[in-house]
């Protein structure tokens, strides 16, 4: 039987196929914002077909339409079951791409907007987002991570995660304070997915559905999907939440049709000969 619920930081049961908002105010961080309208659709949508999951930050928007604005006309007053879970981290250049990071001096004044944007007197989940657009690895989060954990004493957060880092990293912010959620781009890290399933700790691969340099293997994912009767983007949604329990995926999308479709996936069930196909 097929695992479709996680225990995030032990105390929170939402489904382990959610939604990124990243693509709710923008197709990419440098192109034209979206209709506000859609997005709004989108969430709405999303709820209804059972996702109690968001994962948002409140550098994902474009001009004055922003994901976390969104989410909060749509969506509030909340459910009591759905999580929200943001990132903090990264500040935006001018150039509307949040190429720059923040210092542990303004990781608070992020948090709190966070809270303003969403209508929140408490974040879920909050990333410490390390790094900027490459890989994780080569410089401390002591400092920063630490930060973000004194807000969680003072109960302005009540999960904390990491996206973006290396297993020194995750190890360094572990001896800080405890971390629900592990949010990094590659979903073949398997030492560190097995961490943090052994510690019963969620792992998020970002970019579920190829992008930032890491694309999708077409072929292989349309062979499986047409002996499925499947679409490749809902093979390969499947594909991740077959690799672990504690593996939990985010397609992002600003289309009611592409929201259906992947939701879709959670219905897919993949036969090891699939998943050998997949994995070569």
């Amino acid at each position: 039987m097929t695992i479709k619920t996680f225990s995030l930081g032990g105390d929170l049961a939402i489904n382990r196929l959610g939604f990124g908002a990243m693509r709710l105010a923008m197709g990419t961080f440098d192109g034209p914002p979206r209709a506000p309208e859609s997005g709004i659709a989108v969430l709405r949508r999303a709820v209804e077909l059972g996702v109690n999951h968001i994962d948002t930050a409140g550098f994902y928007g474009r001009g004055e339409v922003r994901a976390n604005e969104l989410i909060r006309t749509a969506l509030a007053p909340y459910r009591d079951d759905l999580v929200i879970a943001t990132k903090v981290g990264p500040l935006l250049g001018s150039d509307g791409v949040p190429s720059e990071q923040a210092t542990p001096d303004q990781l608070r004044g992020l948090v709190e907007s966070d809270l303003r944007s969403l209508g929140l007197d408490r974040l879920d989940l909050v990333y410490l987002r390390v790094g900027g657009m490459t890989g994780p690895g080569g410089e401390s989060i002591a400092e920063r991570f630490a930060v973000l954990a004194e807000l969680r004493e003072e109960g302005l957060i009540r999960h904390l995660g990491v996206s973006n880092v290396d297993a020194v990293q995750f190890a360094e912010a572990r001896t800080i304070a405890p971390v629900a959620a592990v949010q990094n781009q590659h979903a073949g890290e398997m030492g560190l997915l097995a961490e943090c399933a052994e510690a019963g700790i969620a792992y998020v691969p970002y970019f579920p559905l190829g992008g930032g340099g890491n694309p999708l293997d077409a072929e292989r994912l349309g062979k499986v999907a047409v002996r499925l009767g499947a679409t490749t983007a809902q093979v390969q949604i499947a594909s991740l939440l077959a690799m672990s329990p504690s593996v939990l995926a985010i397609p992002g999308t600003g289309s009611l049709d592409h929201l259906e479709e992947n939701l879709g996936a959670d219905d897919l069930n993949l036969s090891d000969e699939d998943l050998f196909e997949l994995r070569g």
